[in-house]
């Protein structure tokens, strides 16, 4: 049985800079779906280190990060509408190290 949990990560980067190391961040725990949101399945221990690199790029005092737990990633099967380009919900791969 799985821990994991499905998020949409959105968030609003004042700075290009950050915004890029952001990005490239968040690319590493989930599923790009549009300029500034993602999808990702996470355990508990990569949600809280998600959380801390965020942190470590932010500004708070000028940045905004959104992280909505959507429930258990294997119980739920997110309602989406989308128009133009097709959405497609994350599944749990395997990964090979």
């Amino acid at each position: 049985m799985s821990t994991e949990r499905l998020f949409i990560v959105t968030y609003d980067i004042r700075s290009p800079k950050r915004w890029r190391k952001v990005f490239k961040l968040m690319k590493g725990y989930g599923q790009w779906l549009q300029l500034s949101v993602f999808q990702c399945r996470l355990g508990p221990r990569r949600r809280v280190e998600l959380e801390f690199g965020l942190e470590a790029l932010i500004r708070r005092s000028e940045d905004h990060v959104v992280i909505m737990d959507l429930g258990d990633a294997d119980k739920i099967s997110p309602k989406v509408t989308s128009l133009g380009l097709g959405f497609a919900a994350i599944v749990r791969e395997a990964i090979v190290v």
